[in-house]
């Protein structure tokens, strides 16, 4: 008889287990092998949740120190200053701020004024332009301001001033690449502008800022004085390769000015 037939006198086929009988319960069903640490031994376990620990106090020490390092100053980073810098440095870096820790207070205006010389001749100088107000009108409404308009100006005088002290000297070595990147946008400012008239050529121009303090809030017992303060810059002359390509040129022979 086959072993695929049903009844009582069926016979198992071999290698296999044997049928529950007809209305028997079925038995317990088998548990399956543990699996993680629970797989492993109790000495085992007690290792691997120790790492486990270590590895998580340890980041979680990172990223405190991290924080404290990109954080505004505060009472733990003035008490525990070096301990943050040996921590970070300098695998570990970081180059930007968290919650802008300086904000600018004050309102900073670039301006510029040349002097030009005439197709006819004369030399004379232009009055003050208002490089940064220029900036704030193109910027004003516009959903995409170009990165030139929001940074370029104001990077070069931040730049500028961090290479130079109060009596306008140079105190490292990139004090002459922060002029000549000073002199060489507002030259292409003035030329943007026109200044002097049609066919004049800007000969040497001056660079001043105007500082003025933002008020603080009503509620802020803060005082700040509300009066602008002045930096001028001395004279530049401007040369050929302070003009950018497309600018006017410098005489009206044909040669257009150098810098290309």
């Amino acid at each position: 008889m086959d072993a695929y037939d049903e009844g009582s006198t069926a016979r198992p086929v071999p290698g296999e287990p044997a049928a529950a009988a007809p209305g028997a319960p079925p038995g317990p069903a088998a548990s399956p092998p543990p699996a993680g640490l629970a797989a492993l031994s109790l000495p085992f376990q007690i290792g691997a949740a120790l790492v486990l620990a270590l590895v998580a106090l340890a980041a979680c020490v990172h990223l405190g120190m991290v924080f404290l390092h990109v954080a505004p100053s505060n009472t733990v980073t003035k008490q525990h200053g070096r301990a943050i810098d040996e921590w970070i440095y300098p695998e570990f870096e970081q180059n930007w701020k968290l919650f802008a820790p300086n904000p600018l207070q004050q309102n900073i205006a670039v301006q510029v004024r040349a002097e030009v010389k005439a197709t006819d001749g004369t030399v004379g100088t232009t009055q003050w332009y208002d490089l940064s107000a220029a900036d704030g009108r193109a910027i004003d409404g516009n959903l995409l301001p170009s990165h030139t308009q929001q940074n370029e100006l104001r990077r070069a005088w931040d730049f500028f001033v961090a290479t130079h002290d109060t009596t306008n000297r140079p105190n490292g070595l990139r004090g002459d690449l922060s002029e000549r990147y000073l002199r060489r946008i507002v030259v292409l400012r003035l030329d943007r502008e026109g200044a002097g008239g049609p066919d004049a050529v800007v000969q040497q121009v001056q660079v001043r800022a105007r500082t003025t303090n933002v008020p603080p809030p009503r509620w802020s017992e803060e005082q700040v004085s509300d009066k602008p303060v002045l930096r001028q810059l001395p004279w530049w002359p401007v040369a050929e390769k302070d003009r950018a390509a497309g600018t006017r040129p410098v005489a009206r022979t044909g040669t257009m000015a150098s810098g290309r």
